[in-house]
């Protein structure tokens, strides 16, 4: 799943491209990706401008001059790619060849057209994204934006805060916690496995058995970690394009994350695959040990 490094990538990138750009028409391929009427489409985002980007944690938030604004979630597969009219391509989200390949095509469900030419592809494999029409006031009462935590690398995320949420879950894995998306916004599998690495905390680890000095070190790395996927344009598990002309390439870097068998670039032991949370989890046994008193 796209996480918040990568959804970031594409709202920077977009922001550079579509801000200011007349929406001109509305083509949806597959109904319950934009489960929107028809009138409605044609009122309220035809003829529109898109006047800002932002996001909340794996939410795409594109503003328009209407007053109105569209939601984009990627889920599992989704991904945006913006082809300008002469042809130069920009995509993000699940990589996939529908990035690079001519487009619609069988994973296309919505299409986006400016009065410059230029088109948006909302492709999503397994139909699982999601596009909502809202006005600006209903945009923090989604029934998903509600309930998000606040951005790790906003002042709201703090050490104090951390802590109160760890030990708020004190019998939870320290790993859940951090994949909660009303405790932290926008950090996934990914970023989780590498932030507990450079934090030298096990992800099985009680939450509230953590002492003052691993909390401070666990929001310090994933206020890193964060930083660095964004820096980097999120991660890619194929050659593409992101939207700001780049490509994701934070996992030719990774501390841990899909790199069992290989040596762990701290202290060379071997990096191990298990699973936490209900998710495969990337470790190494020696920098993230885990105390008797701390196993479930």
């Amino acid at each position: 799943m796209p996480e918040g490094p990568e959804v970031e990538t594409i709202r920077r990138g977009l922001e550079q491209e579509i801000v200011g750009q007349q929406l001109s028409r509305v083509e949806v391929i597959f109904e319950k990706s934009f489960p929107e009427t028809s009138i409605r489409q044609k009122e309220l985002v035809v003829g529109a401008k898109v006047t800002e980007m932002s996001r909340r944690g794996k939410v795409l938030i594109i503003r328009l001059s209407n007053g109105y604004a569209l939601l984009f979630h990627l889920k599992m597969t989704g991904q945006i790619v913006l082809v300008k009219a002469g042809g130069v391509r920009y995509a993000g989200g699940h990589p996939t060849e529908s990035m690079r390949d001519s487009l619609p095509d069988r994973s296309t469900r919505v299409v986006f057209t400016f009065e410059s030419g230029d088109l948006m592809y909302f492709n999503d494999q397994r139909k699982f994204g999601w596009i909502k029409l809202v006005t600006k006031d209903e945009i923090e009462e989604d029934s998903l934006v509600r309930r998000l935590g606040p951005e790790v690398l906003s002042e709201d995320f703090s050490v104090s805060y951390l802590a109160a949420q760890l030990k708020r879950h004190g019998r939870a894995q320290i790993k859940a916690i951090i994949l909660d998306q009303s405790v932290a916004a926008g950090v996934g599998n990914i970023y989780a496995d590498e932030a507990l690495h450079l934090a030298r905390l096990h992800p099985s680890r009680e939450a509230g058995s953590l002492k003052p000095a691993e909390v401070k070190r666990l929001h310090a790395a994933i206020r890193d970690i964060i930083m660095l996927g964004i820096q980097h344009g999120g991660t890619s598990f194929s050659h593409y394009v992101n939207s700001l002309g780049g490509t994701g390439d934070y996992l030719a870097q990774a501390r841990v994350f899909r790199r069992e068998g290989k040596p762990c670039p701290v202290c060379g032991t071997t990096i191990q695959k298990i699973r936490v949370a209900g998710r495969g989890s990337h470790i190494c046994p020696k920098c993230q040990k885990l105390p008797k008193a701390s196993k479930l």
